[in-house]
Order: C-alpha cells, then sequence, then structure tokens
C-alpha cells in the first residue's frame, strides 16, 4: 500500500478516486476553511471517513512535520488554491527567500522537505499555467523551479473531464512531481520530452494525446534559471498544456486528447425530483436575462464609456451534451448555474445536490447532512473522481518498476468480487 497525505481535503474527492484504483491508504487528511465556524466540508469528510485514518481540522501551517516521522508517507495529494507565488530576498539575505505569508503551496513544499515523499499529485484551475495577467507564467515557473530544487521531475496536464469520457466539462490542470531517484524517472531518462508527452510519460496511458506537433503552437523549451527571485521578478513563459521539467529542462507543448464519449446530462437527472427545485416565473424570467446575449454601456471609473457584451448560453441545457463546469455559486439564480427542461415534467429546473455530486462522480448523497445551499459550494469546489482513479491506476503501475524497467510483484490484496 501506498502511504498518502490528502491536504486541502474538501469532501474527499482525491481520497474516493484513490480508494477506487486500489493500493492506497490516506492515513492523514487535513480540511480547513479559515475564517469560518463551521467547518462542513470537513465535517462531511470526517463523517464519510470514521476511523481511517487520521483528520485535521486545522490551519495546515501550524501542523508540526513531526506528525507524520511514523507514518512512511510516499505520497501527497491536494487541490490546492491558486494564489500569488512571489518570493522575495529576507532583509538581511541571509537567511534565503521568504515567500508571501499564507500562500499554501509553500506549505506543501514544506512538508515534501518533511515527508520526502515519492509522488505529489495536485490540482488546481487551468489559469494557473496563465497567472498572473502581468507576468504569464511567473507563478508556474516558481512552483516548477521549487520542485525542481527539492530533487523532484515534474509532469503537467491540462485536462477536460468530458473529452475523457466524464459527465462534466471541468477543465484543470493537474501537476505529477516525481523523486529524480525513483525507478519511473530512471527508467525514462533515454526518451525524450516529447515521447513523455505522447507515449511514455505519466498522463499518456491514462489520457491519451494524438500523434503529431500542433501547427499554430510549436513546442518550446528551455533552462529553468537557478534563482527563485529572479524568477519571480523577471520570467515569463507561455506554457501550453501539457509540459514536462526534467533537471533544469522545461519542454511545453499543446497536445490534443483522444477523445472519449462523455456521459450526457440527461444520464445522471434524477426522477421524481422535489418541487422546491422547480424554476418560479419569476426565475425563469431573470435566468431568461442572464443566459441572454447582451449589450450594456458601462462608465469605468476614470469616467471611460465602454460597451460591455457577452454572448448566449444554452436555455435550457442541452441534455445530449455534459455538464459545464460546475462552479461554487451552482443552484442560485445566476448565468453560471444548470438549468435542464425535466424529462418527465417538461418544467424548468435547477440541477439537484446529488445531480451535481453525479456531475462529479461522487457517490449519491455523498454531501448529505449539511445545507443544499453548502452541497452546491462543495461540488463547486470538488474535482472529477474518474480522473483521480485512472490516476491511482497509473501510479500504481509505476510503483512496479525496478531500475531495469522490469515489473515487481506487490503485497495487494483484492476481493474475489474486485477480480471479477
Amino acid at each position: 500500500m501506498i502511504n498518502v497525505i490528502e491536504l486541502f481535503a474538501g469532501v474527499g474527492g482525491f481520497r474516493i478516486g484513490l480508494e477506487a484504483a486500489k493500493g492506497f491508504d490516506v492515513v492523514w487528511g487535513n480540511q480547513w476553511e479559515p475564517s469560518k465556524k463551521a467547518q462542513h466540508a470537513f465535517d462531511c469528510y470526517a463523517r464519510r471517513f470514521d476511523k481511517q485514518g487520521m483528520h485535521s481540522n486545522e490551519d495546515i501551517s501550524t501542523v508540526d512535520g513531526e506528525t507524520f516521522k511514523k507514518l512512511d508517507i510516499e505520497m501527497i495529494v491536494g487541490g490546492f488554491p491558486c494564489q500569488d507565488y512571489s518570493v522575495a530576498r529576507s532583509l538581511n539575505g541571509e537567511k534565503g527567500l521568504q515567500g508571501k505569508k499564507g500562500v499554501l503551496f509553500w506549505e506543501i513544499t514544506r512538508l515534501m522537505r518533511e515527508t520526502s515523499p515519492k509522488y505529489v499529485l495536485l490540482e488546481n484551475v487551468d489559469r494557473l499555467l496563465k497567472s498572473p495577467s502581468k507576468q504569464r507564467g511567473r507563478d508556474f515557473s516558481i512552483m516548477l523551479a521549487s520542485f525542481r530544487d527539492l530533487g523532484y521531475s515534474v509532469e503537467w496536464r491540462v485536462i477536460n473531464a468530458a473529452e475523457y469520457g466524464q459527465a462534466q466539462r471541468r477543465r484543470r490542470v493537474f501537476i505529477f512531481a516525481t523523486k529524480n531517484e525513483t525507478p519511473y524517472v530512471i527508467n525514462r531518462r533515454s526518451f525524450d520530452e516529447s515521447q513523455m508527452l505522447h507515449d511514455k510519460g505519466f498522463f499518456a496511458k491514462p489520457f491519451p494525446v494524438k500523434e503529431g506537433i500542433s501547427e499554430k503552437k510549436k513546442p518550446q523549451s528551455f533552462i529553468m534559471k537557478k534563482d527563485l527571485v529572479e524568477i519571480s521578478d523577471e520570467f515569463s513563459m507561455n506554457y501550453y498544456n501539457a509540459g514536462i521539467m526534467r533537471d533544469d529542462l522545461v519542454y511545453t507543448e499543446e497536445v490534443t486528447p483522444v477523445e472519449e464519449s462523455p456521459i450526457p446530462l440527461k444520464k445522471i437527472l434524477q426522477s421524481d425530483v422535489d418541487e422546491r427545485y422547480y424554476l418560479t416565473e419569476a426565475a425563469i424570467e431573470k435566468f431568461t436575462y442572464l443566459k441572454g446575449p447582451k449589450k450594456i454601456e458601462r462608465t469605468s471609473a476614470t469616467g471611460h464609456k465602454y460597451v460591455f457584451s457577452e454572448g448566449g448560453m444554452a436555455f435550457p441545457e442541452s441534455l445530449d451534451k455534459p455538464g459545464r463546469t460546475m462552479l461554487t455559486s451552482e443552484g442560485t439564480v445566476n448565468r453560471s448555474s444548470h438549468v435542464v427542461e425535466d424529462p418527465e415534467t417538461k418544467r424548468l429546473r435547477i440541477l439537484t445536490p446529488v445531480e451535481c455530486e453525479r456531475l462529479n462522480g461522487f457517490p449519491d448523497g455523498w454531501t448529505e447532512g449539511m445545507t443544499d445551499r453548502m452541497r452546491y459550494f462543495c461540488m463547486g469546489n470538488a474535482l472529477v473522481v474518474g480522473l483521480i482513479e485512472r490516476m491511482g491506476k497509473r501510479i500504481f503501475e509505476l510503483e512496479k518498476e525496478n531500475v531495469d524497467g522490469n515489473q515487481v510483484e506487490l503485497d495487494l490484496v483484492f476481493s474475489e468480487t474486485d477480480a471479477q
């Protein structure tokens, strides 16, 4: 079994996916919502994984590394927030670098130093690759350089879940870091970077891509600067949807997925839905306006007049397509909420909390025990479980490799039901 720490756990999406993949033991999970008395996500996590590992509801920055000394941590996972990763030298210049206080990525690197895991698997919004807007790619470059300095190789892919058979068009960047001395890294030194992205790397097998190189977006490679402060102050880079960093060499390429048929909305809808999810005439009128095309004259803070415009959205949603990206505001009267025509009643309604759980691949009723509003919020923050299951199976494949590339048998017991 691979012992895992789950950070920023939410209601446990990473853990559900890894447990479905088999071979992982989440021995410690942390979920803490700052400045909130009610800890709904943690309560759900602790309830669903009762007596399975340790559950932490505390500021991760206060967690002592001694906590993990006897846990033999081999992997860290988490969906962390996109923040400002800029760094600066300390005042006297002798204490090294200082990142901005409260940036949770630095807690990930702290725990990597303290536990030295073989694998790190992280998830973030895809705009991470382009942030901040005034210095494109700076934040991601700081992350890559930080992993390099800790002795890790890194691969990343932006994945649209619906393109790989899931029920939601949710785009997220996944980052997989591996210690340089692992057989996985050593065995692939002879393959070039493009081979890694298309065939031999971590994401290539569970999320295959088409052969060939994009004509419009030529692959780019560069040597990552050594100085984090120099990267923070000056460096920018246009990262594509896939890439790899080994030692100082960074290579990025725009890849095209080999698409699978997604799960359409009609497949995840419930029957006999409660009346409270149906729209009133007033709500229908408001949704019609919000989702329709519009051009509005506005005045900026400096007095400049301009026209704000946005295109129309499907209203109601097509039931033959997968859902759009679900946000934390799902279920409220706003432009991003899904509105469907119920197949049974032919009336317009919002999605139910269970349907939102299904969009992310969670078991029905997973978030029961909190208000509907919080259930929508938690699902808007969650990831698509089916993607993590695939990644988990891939990691377990890598775990079987010797340095010579041959497979070794691991002591993992499956039930007869699992084997069938």
